[in-house]
């Protein structure tokens, strides 16, 4: 019997009763010992001489205790509390209204202020601090709270699950392995196939194209099935994969119960999305920014997932008012935030395909379905009026409505004003990497399960945080969870298991103390209180004094939105949370804080070598692993023209969102400098290509004293002879894509072909030499 048709029947809960958390009373008897992999099972057959007397016995895998609910947990990226239709946003979510409606809502669910972070303490059910993700993988130091390794001492829910009977898989965005080991020779231990998944397919980092991305399938780089001219679009890619991957488990293993974690690249920048669902808002967000939220606030209440008595937050001073953008700008942003809308929505729609399949198979009333609507606050780095190019600052506002209807395409890398961020975020202070207020830490959270939830469309407000997912599932499952595995002890819990809340709407807060930080915004929270100071604002720079924080004050049982600072009312109070935050920040690992600097990480192999060949056959790998082509360099190709000519990519790093490319067309070698997808430097030979064996060569010299993507003079050589020559103010950072020889395989950086646009001579090798 499917869910939906499950829920059509009222009556007696045939669910077990919950108490207590992980390890204590649980759904049923959890498994004797906390040790794993447990001690081999004896042999109990029979050896004799031979094999007619004797008697064989085999050794048994891991199973799931019974009953053990099938579990898929569903995270979507950077969306606030107020983004979904379901918690009284703009963006249509009618998937997850009609999961509400037969499941439970949570209210004060609470995030880190970053994708990674929030990651890791959901999969390991610690503090984010704890599992080396204080910040995000891109931006790791060198302290043990901040390097991105996560450690041995911190085993997933994942691998806790398969090493208990459990068939695992992921499906989406990763970003928690070390840039440098995303590397087609790893190691691999730090891949999710390395931390208890047994199937991966997604994107690494932190964002890409969702029309264009750079995909893995387990730790193999793989090329998009279609492109999207032939209607390519990564939201759908990983619903079919994860659909036929379900389909496929429940065909040869449906006695095993599954793990499967969902986790869609979107709605995080660029917000690429189909036109259709752009255009089903079109002229929706005319009125702006400050109007919208007081619409959003409003729906809130008569929803009833706010507090009768919460207020609405004012607008930051930092950040702009609707009314003061000229009419051009308001034109822009409002076509930036039809954009966003749309993408929610079509990832609603996808995760619902999920969702349904889900429901069509066998035992599909047993499954637990966890739905979290942000893995942050909403993201405002987009500034006060956004941007069309991602990392770029934006163009003239002239310039930006000429293609303005080109925002979530795949030529444009769109993110939406700070101002939209904000409304996103209603009713809260503050968004996206403001660990220290409610708008970047408290999103939404709906949880099904037809056997053991009986409270159909309830409202949960007890406090939780995501590191509470792992323990939850624990109990549910009836699993303990382990103090030592493969011979390392494990660092306890930090989580609390929120299954008491199934059973309980007025059940107390069993979650009573959690620490919070991201660049620099710090805050703490005990029994409903929380001391928090905000350091820094999202789209500026982070500043390495600390001195002039000043720390504020919330009683959240009365003032649910963060509206009312007590600090100067009761400085003991005040005081006595500072106090439990710098214990709780010294065991946690969060020193040091930031000092605003661009943090030095562990370089690929090919950037610690001054000379690096490579040779023809490497195929693709992440422009991460490539030598970065920072400062001055050289690149040599080492070809055999044949007689009729040839043409192709000789060398290219990146996409279209920027990059580079040496190529050849016309019978000219050419160089291509992309930059941020709006601007294409292009630098061809003055002579013909020569026949038969040549050195083609690209150099780079760099203006003394500048960044590592500043401007400089490139030069074209044919055996040693300059060919051509230009001053580029500006190099191509190559935030998405690949490194690739011979061919453009999964990334496309010039529109002066077609992928893959394969090298029609012979490459004997490549070298990059750096000066």
């Amino acid at each position: 019997m499917s869910i939906r048709s499950a829920l059509k029947r009222i009556g007696p809960s045939t669910a077990p009763l919950f108490a207590g958390v992980c390890g204590a009373a649980v759904l049923q008897t959890a498994r004797a010992g906390d040790v794993l992999p447990p001690p081999e099972a004896p042999f109990k057959g029979r050896i004799e001489f031979n094999a007619h007397d004797s008697l064989p016995d085999w050794p048994l895998p891991a199973t799931a205790p019974k009953g053990a609910p099938n579990i898929v947990l569903i995270l979507v990226d950077d969306a606030g509390f107020g983004a979904a239709s379901t918690f009284g946003g703009p963006a249509q979510t009618p998937e997850l209204n009609w999961l509400a409606a037969h499941g439970l809502r949570y209210n004060r669910f609470h995030v880190t202020a970053l994708c990674s972070p929030t990651r890791a303490a959901l999969l390991t059910g610690r503090n984010d601090h704890q599992v080396g993700f204080g910040t995000i993988s891109d931006l790791a130091t060198g302290y043990p709270g901040y390097d991105s390794i996560w450690r041995k001492d911190t085993v997933s829910i994942a691998d806790v699950l398969r090493r208990n009977g459990y068939s695992t898989a992921a499906f989406g965005k990763w970003h928690n392995t070390p840039l440098w080991e995303v590397s087609p020779v790893g190691p691999f231990d730090r891949w999710p196939t390395g931390l208890g998944f047994e199937y991966f397919y997604g994107f690494m980092t932190g964002n890409d194209s969702q029309w264009e991305p750079t995909l893995y399938r387990n730790t193999t780089l793989v090329k998009p099935p279609a492109t999207p001219e032939q209607g390519y679009y990564f939201n759908t890619d990983i619903a079919n994969d994860a659909i036929r991957w379900l389909h496929t488990h429940e065909s040869l293993a449906p006695e095993k119960p599954y793990f499967l974690y969902f986790a869609p690249g979107a709605t995080h920048a660029p917000h690429h999305v189909p036109q259709q669902w752009i255009d089903k808002y079109r002229g929706q967000f005319d009125q702006g920014w400050d109007k919208l939220r007081e619409e959003i606030f409003a729906r809130q209440k008569k929803l009833g997932v706010i507090p009768a008595n919460a207020e609405l937050t004012p607008r930051p001073a930092e950040m702009a008012a609707w009314d003061s953008l000229t009419p051009d700008e308001k034109k822009v942003c409002a076509r930036q935030m039809e954009a966003y809308a749309g993408y929610l929505e079509e990832t609603d729609f996808e995760i619902g395909r999920l969702v349904h399949a889900v429901q069509q198979e066998p035992g599909s009333d047993n499954t637990v379905i966890l739905y979290i609507v942000g893995d942050n606050g909403a993201d405002a780095k987009g500034g006060p009026t956004g941007s069309e190019d991602y990392d770029s600052p934006p163009e003239p506002v002239t310039e930006r409505l000429k293609y303005l209807d080109e925002v979530g395409s795949p030529q444009r890398f769109n993110l939406y004003a700070s101002g939209w961020a904000w409304a996103m975020c209603t009713p809260f202070q503050w968004e996206k990497r403001v660990g220290s207020h409610l708008g970047g830490t408290r999103d939404p959270l709906v949880v099904v399960w037809p056997d053991g939830i009986r409270d159909l469309g309830g409202l949960r407000s007890q406090y939780t945080h995501v590191n509470d997912v792992a323990p939850t599932l624990c109990e549910i499952a009836g699993i303990q969870f382990p103090t030592e595995v493969d011979g390392v002890k494990q660092i306890p819990l930090d989580g609390t298991s929120f299954a008491y809340t199934f059973k309980d709407a007025n059940a107390p807060s069993r979650h009573r103390l959690q620490i919070f930080e991201q660049n620099g915004n710090r805050a703490i929270y005990v029994d409903g209180w929380v001391a928090a100071v905000r350091h820094s604002v999202p789209w500026l720079p982070i500043s390495p004094d600390y001195s002039h924080d000043r720390w504020e004050l919330y009683d959240l049982k009365s003032d649910y939105s963060e509206a009312h600072d007590l600090a100067a009312e009761r400085p003991e109070k005040l005081h006595e949370l500072q106090a439990v935050f710098e214990k709780e920040a010294r065991k946690n690992d969060i020193y040091p804080l930031t000092d605003g600097s661009k943090p030095k990480q562990p370089l690929m192999s090919a950037e610690r070598r001054h000379d690096v060949l490579f040779y023809p056959d490497l195929g693709s790998i992440p422009t991460a692993a490539a030598p970065g082509f920072k400062g001055s360099y050289r690149i040599i190709v080492d070809a055999t023209i044949p007689p009729a000519g040839a043409e192709g990519v000789l060398v290219s790093d990146g996409s279209r969102a920027g990059g580079f490319v040496l190529y050849l067309k016309g019978d000219r070698l050419v160089y291509e400098n992309n930059v941020s997808g709006v601007d294409h430097n292009v630098l061809a030979a003055g002579i013909p290509l020569p026949r038969g064996k040549v050195e083609l060569a690209y150099e780079f010299v760099q203006e003394k004293g500048q960044g590592k993507h500043s401007g400089g003079t490139g030069r074209l050589y044919i055996n040693g002879q300059v060919v051509g020559e230009a001053t580029f103010p500006v190099v191509g950072d190559p935030i998405f894509g690949t490194f690739d020889i011979g061919s453009a395989q999964t990334a496309r950086v010039s529109t002066a072909y077609q992928m893959p646009f394969k090298f029609t001579g012979v490459i004997e090798d490549v070298r990059v030499e750096s000066k």
